[in-house]
């Protein structure tokens, strides 16, 4: 009710003062995206819920919720909102940030790496053909690395530092999913592996059984769409929140944060994505889906069916088609006559 009582406001205000007009009309344009490609998009029946974590099974696959927040903290939105899932791979995006902000982005290139692997997401030949460098902190083995690279002198500082972080990103207070957490941590063998493989080749730089269990932690934080939009502008914002505008990260940490989900963010499907929307963007398993706008917005799309790469199969379409009807992507360039 709210939400429209503001835009028969806005449009009384562009017919009465044409100095409205020009902010009216953005406003309205954001919100008219929104709903279009949610009603478009609202009953399509494709994917499915991961299922190798047996809770996200069970998440109600018909959540679908898509925010956008500018930088100047405007919210715009459609659909199922108040519904929570668990953020999965899209932490790894804000625990390399704090990283990068306390330990600056040539300690991530040389202990970690930046470069897209070319591999699965989880994969250990990966490790195994570069000897643990060159893993990029957006996969699991160079986000394993990244928790075991920041700041705390032991697993509740690390824990603390990273649930701090994205709580700021979100301006809001951020709980863990417990059943999640229980359902990972009591199947994440393949990860102790893979941080046992990192200590093998000296790139793991904390426990390597506790540095898994803080990273199992952080995939399990619950958000829902909105906050993730917070999150997504707080990075179109030069890292200032654009709601609490609380600072949380520099602008240049920033720019290599997006610098690396823009090549990596999307699993193997990265490359697809940068082609088709031009925006840096990352993808969670738990159907969770934010890219962003620098300079204007962040945007984030709820849906737990995923495709065969792991990404939510509404929320890529239906970033897709907003950022095509807002004309964001950055590669496409208006000639001078």
């Amino acid at each position: 009710m709210k939400t429209n009582l503001r835009f028969i406001i806005l449009i009384i205000l562009m017919l009465v003062n044409p100095l409205f007009k020009a902010i009216a009309q953005k406003e309205l344009s954001y919100q008219a995206a929104i709903d279009h490609a949610y009603d478009k998009y609202k009953n399509l029946q494709e994917g499915k819920n991961a299922d190798y974590i047996k809770e996200l099974a069970n998440v109600d696959p018909n959540i679908f919720g898509i925010a956008i927040v500018t930088t100047d903290g405007k919210v715009y939105s459609k659909g199922d909102l108040g519904q929570r899932v668990s953020i999965q791979s899209i932490s790894k995006v804000f625990t390399l940030a704090r990283l990068i902000e306390e330990q600056g982005p040539r300690a991530v290139a040389e202990k970690i790496g930046v470069d897209a692997t070319g591999l699965r997401f989880n994969s250990i030949v990966a490790v195994e053909l570069q000897k643990g460098k060159e893993i990029n902190p957006l996969v699991n083995p160079g986000a394993i690395a990244a928790v075991s690279l920041v700041k705390g002198n032991d697993s509740v500082a690390k824990w603390k530092n990273i649930l701090d972080t994205h709580n700021a990103f979100a301006g809001t207070k951020l709980l863990l999913n417990k059943p999640v957490y229980i359902s990972e941590a009591g199947d994440n063998l393949r990860n102790q592996a893979i941080a046992h493989l990192l200590l093998a080749y000296g790139r793991m730089y904390f426990d390597p059984v506790q540095s898994t269990d803080i990273y199992t932690k952080q995939c399990a934080i619950n958000v829902n769409a909105k906050e993730l939009a917070v999150m997504a502008s707080t990075l179109a914002n030069g890292g200032v929140n654009p709601v609490t505008k609380e600072k949380v990260v520099s602008p240049e940490t920033c720019a290599f944060t997006m610098g690396i989900m823009s090549t990596a963010g999307l699993y193997d499907d990265s490359g697809q994505w940068l082609y088709a929307v031009g925006l840096p963007a990352k993808s969670g398993v738990g159907g969770g889906l934010i890219a962003v706008c620098p300079g204007k917005f962040g945007i984030a799309v709820i849906s737990p069916p995923l495709n065969a790469a792991g990404n939510s199969v509404k929320a890529q379409k239906a970033i897709f088609d907003i950022a095509k009807e807002l004309g964001v992507n950055p590669f496409i360039v208006t000639p001078k006559k």
